[in-house]
This record gives C-alpha cells, sequence and structure tokens, in this order.
C-alpha cells in the first residue's frame, strides 16, 4: 500500500498518512484480538514506532515509479520489501531485539543471524507485496481504463 500510495497519490502529505493510518487501524485490532486471548502477538510492542517510520519511508520507493508500467511497478515491489527486510534486521539487531526474544550478538555473524531469521518473513513480505501491488495498481489501471475516472491526485 505504501508503495502504491507513493505512486499514485499526488499530495505527499496524504501519500503518507493513509498507508500509515491504516497499519495502525491493522494493529489496532491485532491488539484487541490479542487482548481478547485470541492470539499470543500483540499489535503494540515496544520498537512498533519503527515499523511505522520504515513503512512511511517505503512511499517513498513508490515516490520513485514515474510510469505506472509493469516493470516499474514490479521493480518497486521487490524494492520496498528488500528495504524493510534490511533496515528492519538492522533496527532489531542493533536495538531492542532482545526484548523481543531475538538477541543477537552485535558483531558481523551476528548481524548475518539476524538477517538469517527475517528470510521466512522477506519471502512472504515479497509475495505479499506483489501480489497486493498487482491488485491495487490493476484496480486503478481497470477504473481509469473503465472512464471512471478515479482522481487520487489532487490539482493543487
Amino acid at each position: 500500500m505504501a508503495v502504491f500510495a507513493g505512486a499514485v497519490i499526488r499530495d505527499r502529505k496524504w501519500a503518507f498518512i493513509i498507508p500509515v493510518l491504516s497499519m495502525f487501524i491493522s494493529d489496532l485490532f491485532y491488539q484487541l484480538l490479542y487482548m481478547g486471548g485470541m492470539t499470543a502477538i500483540p499489535g503494540f510492542y515496544d520498537g512498533q514506532w519503527q515499523n511505522y517510520l520504515l513503512f512511511a519511508g517505503l512511499v517513498f520507493v513508490g515516490f520513485a515509479v514515474k510510469k505506472l508500467n509493469v516493470l516499474q511497478i514490479t521493480a518497486a515491489s521487490f524494492a520496498a520489501p528488500t528495504l524493510y527486510f534490511l533496515v528492519s534486521n538492522f533496527l532489531v539487531w542493533a536495538s531492542n531485539g532482545a526484548a523481543r526474544g531475538l538477541d543477537r550478538p552485535k558483531t558481523f555473524s551476528g548481524l548475518l543471524l539476524c538477517y538469517t531469521d527475517g528470510i521466512p518473513f522477506y519471502q512472504m513480505s515479497i509475495l505479499a507485496t506483489l501480489v497486493f501491488s498487482g491488485i491495487l495498481f490493476g484496480s486503478y489501471y481497470l477504473f481509469q481504463k473503465s472512464g471512471q475516472r478515479v482522481s487520487l491526485k489532487s490539482n493543487a
């Protein structure tokens, strides 16, 4: 969603607000499930602000999409989860990983271990980003093509 927002929404303020707000709402629902005993993982936890910051940063990947075509959208759909994987795992290693049971030595080997731990999440992140980019950009294209102009870009 962050890539889509950056590529399609002209008002840059809203390009950041919409994906971060949607993530917050999702985390809020997840927290309610946690509080109701339906999941063991909370929606909010120490260091969560880093996820919001990183997610907002992925909007910049969308800004780099200059033309809405398959090549640029696919490239952005690989770039966004790759950047997120690299930065988020570095932050877990460098900061509060111990609080989440992910304490790794502050050595290069420890960093590599942290990246190795994240590979399953990275693989699913790429898959999810490709699928949802296809849905979002594909829907946007079909609406534009059908003559029902969807104006996500302001004239300001």
